[in-house]
């Protein structure tokens, strides 16, 4: 008991829990070097003179403690081999070297030598897309088409007892981990997570759609927005406050980029404004750029002074020293959490400015986002940031900002790209500025695709800099941009109970939402020749990304649809698969497939809302194989499902020669958190007309009554009212 009070009393960092000393039958010593086998396909290499092997956590690897696979270590003098059932791995002594150290993946290879380059890697992500106009370099990712990654963990800092980070034991040392895993890329993420750490759930309001703009907006101004939103049926779920929340032109020359006191002028009644934000159903987050430190004009700054027991009478600005866990401690009690007691629900760490800190090799923004995440999570609230990406383990701490683009064709080009490599990290949830942020030319078709490719992205955020001639409102272009982005941005709102089971698939599967073709397909060459189209949940999307031809006025996009029977999504138009497909479409079109034997839930289409869990499901199924899903809810914001307070429904179809059998399972888990009388809708698309629908449920079958679209091939059934319940259908072909 005292071991449990002394762990409440930490702060929240300090109760993170880590597993990283691996079982003692994984490990191999054989002289300076130590070899773990974490997994079949994955083992650390570690090489240390003075034999000071470390066991702490490291900022990448949280879990080596991890069930111990079968292998064999057969030690030949100063040397060994270690075989598991994929791996075999060759060590002749001495430090690591290409003639000492390499790796064979079984039976035939490829083999690694310490030291190869991977040229076949697949690249993974980028801090920040800050002044980027197109394509940017990538850092490397955790795939290869060499068959073969190599993580090298020696530089990271380590874990203390209290949850702080410090220096390695011996800084000269090796510490590596080598992935084979071939073409099994879901497996390498998957056991990538396992030792590092799993990819939370998010809040199920993030999926909807953001608004966010660096202006010196009132607090009616923004009101007058958001009721401009409504009045146009455009949802939004949050609504971002940029840095002018604070005070910015404080005098003597001082930058106003930091800053933690309210701007009365602007924002006179801060509790009511964000109680009012809350009663529209939307949710709010605060600019932070944390660099400067806290100076004398901050309201909190005597509070600061008295907790870091600084002289307040000498007046002298607080530097910012995120290594200090003091000053770390003070950072979030005394400058954030006031502002959560008064309903601020996250943070934009809008952190660009340096690499350094005192604590050598700590970078800050990496630091940042862990505390962050851990303290918004101190009381039972499902934790989540808004920061640029902090290199490897980041994944642990969505959501990610990716900077400050220039408006152009060429940067919207790339960032379906961009996005879909961060999943080779397992970082499975960037968010762009959707528009675009600075410079280039505002062009309502350029917003228009922009916003479509934001609906099928991780988070959908529009944003723009302080510019009076960037345009991110639906309607600040013409009719046409407006009835296309507002479809759009309903659209994204319907498709959150799907998004939201593809959270929770992240977290418990590392299957990123938007990831390669390659992740799904990876022995097919055509799915790494494609990198402007991507894998959304189970549909292949192909955003228009190129203007218009001007004879025609239609984009053009090239699609590979992979082996199998394909749909349009919004057409029901059918496509064999294994094939590339040149498309045309109009300004509202968007190229989204979904397989044969797919289905996809959605809410409704509503101007305004459409977060909760929905009074009415409408389950879209693909017919011609067989197919499941299964739909996760919860209460969408707290940690309670970690202790089963979630409900799953399970929806399936098979054939059986002329008949479809469509079989929704009883709801699972904590029925209470279904909405009560809920109607399920079934659309089944690619069916010829059907002679009866029939429904068995609680042991009575009866007949459903259905229209059928010739023309689609759609057939669209009367609602049920299942209550949780389970049911089968059955459709029998004329």
């Amino acid at each position: 008991m005292a071991q449990q009070d002394t762990l409440a009393a930490r702060p929240p960092y300090g109760r993170v829990a880590f597993d990283a000393t691996a079982d003692p039958a994984a490990v191999v010593v054989v002289g300076p070097a130590r070899f773990t086998v974490l997994t079949p396909r994955a083992i650390r290499m570690e090489y240390s003179p003075g034999g000071a092997f470390e066991d702490r956590p490291s900022q990448v690897f949280w879990h080596r403690r991890q069930p111990v696979p079968p292998f064999e270590a057969r030690r030949d003098g100063d040397g060994l081999t270690l075989t598991t059932d994929a791996l075999r791995l060759r060590y002749s002594g001495g430090a690591f070297a290409p003639a000492t150290l390499s790796v064979t993946l079984l039976p035939d290879g490829p083999t690694w030598r310490y030291g190869d380059a991977d040229t076949g890697n697949l690249r993974g992500t980028t801090r920040t897309l800050d002044m980027v106009d197109g394509p940017t370099p990538l850092a490397p990712g955790l795939l290869s088409r060499d068959g073969w990654a190599v993580i090298d963990d020696s530089h990271t800092l380590v874990f203390d007892d209290a949850g702080w980070l410090c220096a390695r034991s011996e800084p000269g040392a090796r510490d590596l981990t080598f992935l084979g895993y071939g073409r099994d890329y879901r497996a390498a993420l998957r056991d990538y997570t396992a030792l590092s750490g799993r990819a939370p759930l998010l809040p199920r309001w993030a999926l909807g759609n953001w608004w966010s703009r660096y202006w010196a907006y009132s607090d009616a101004d923004l009101q007058a927005l958001m009721n401009d939103f409504r009045a146009h049926d455009v949802p939004l779920s949050v609504c971002i406050i940029d840095m002018d929340w604070h005070l910015v032109d404080v005098g003597e020359g001082i930058s106003g980029w930091t800053g933690y006191t309210w701007n009365h002028a602007l924002f006179p009644d801060p509790p009511g404004f964000i109680a009012w934000l809350h009663a529209q159903g939307l949710r709010t987050a605060l600019n932070l750029h944390p660099a400067l430190g806290v100076r004398p004009h901050e309201a909190a700054y005597g509070e600061m002074c008295r907790r870091l027991e600084i002289d307040v009478s000498a007046g002298h600005s607080i530097p910012f020293d995120i290594a200090n866990p003091r000053f770390a401690d003070a950072y979030f009690e005394v400058l954030h959490h006031p502002l959560e007691d008064i309903g601020v629900d996250f943070w934009w760490m809008d952190w660009q400015q340096g690499t350094e800190t005192a604590l050598g090799g700590l970078d800050p923004l990496w630091w940042l986002n862990h505390l962050h995440f851990h303290d918004l999570g101190r009381h039972g609230k499902r934790p989540f940031i808004f920061s640029r990406w902090g290199g490897l383990g980041n994944h642990r701490y969505p959501i990610g900002f990716s900077g400050d683009t220039v408006v152009s064709w060429a940067s919207l080009a790339f960032q379906p790209y961009m996005t879909t490599t961060a999943a080779n990290v397992a970082y499975g949830w960037w968010s762009h500025d959707i528009g675009g942020h600075m410079r280039g030319v505002e062009d309502g078709e350029l917003f228009a695709r922009w916003v479509q490719f934001g609906v099928f992205s991780p988070i959908f955020r529009l944003h723009s800099t302080n510019n009076p001639f960037h345009e991110r409102r639906p309607w600040g272009y013409d009719a046409e941009v407006l009835r296309v982005t507002r479809d759009a941005m309903q659209l994204r709102h319907a498709l959150i109970p799907y998004l939201y089971t593809l959270s929770r698939r992240d977290e418990t599967e590392a299957v990123a939402p938007v990831r390669p073709m390659y992740h799904d397909y990876p022995n097919h060459d055509a799915a790494y020749a494609c990198p402007n189209q991507y894998l959304f949940g189970d549909l292949v999307v192909a955003p228009f990304l190129s203007p218009a031809e001007a004879d025609t006025r239609l984009a053009r996009a090239v699609v590979w649809l992979p082996p199998g029977d394909w749909y349009h999504f919004f057409t029901g138009q059918h496509y064999r698969g294994d094939a590339w497909y040149a498309l045309y479409g109009a300004l509202e079109d968007i190229p989204v497939f979904a397989r044969a034997g797919a289905l996809d839930p959605l809410e409704p289409r509503v101007g305004w809302g459409g977060v909760e869990c929905p009074q009415e499901l409408h389950m879209h199924v693909f017919a011609g194989a067989d197919g499941r899903f299964s739909l996760y809810e919860d209460d969408g914001e707290t940690t309670a499902y970690r202790d089963g307070a979630f409900v799953q429904s399970g929806f399936e179809q098979r054939w059986d020669g002329q008949q479809l059998r469509l079989t929704i399972s009883p709801a699972a888990g904590e029925r209470t958190l279904l909405p009560a009388g809920r109607r399920v809708y079934i659309h089944i698309h690619g069916l010829a007309a059907p002679a009866a629908v029939t429904l068995l449920t609680d042991g009575q079958t009866q007949a459903v009554a259905f229209s059928y679209d010739a023309a689609e091939e759609a057939l669209h059934l009367a609602p049920l009212q299942l209550d949780g319940a389970g049911a089968q259908l059955t459709i029998s072909a004329a």
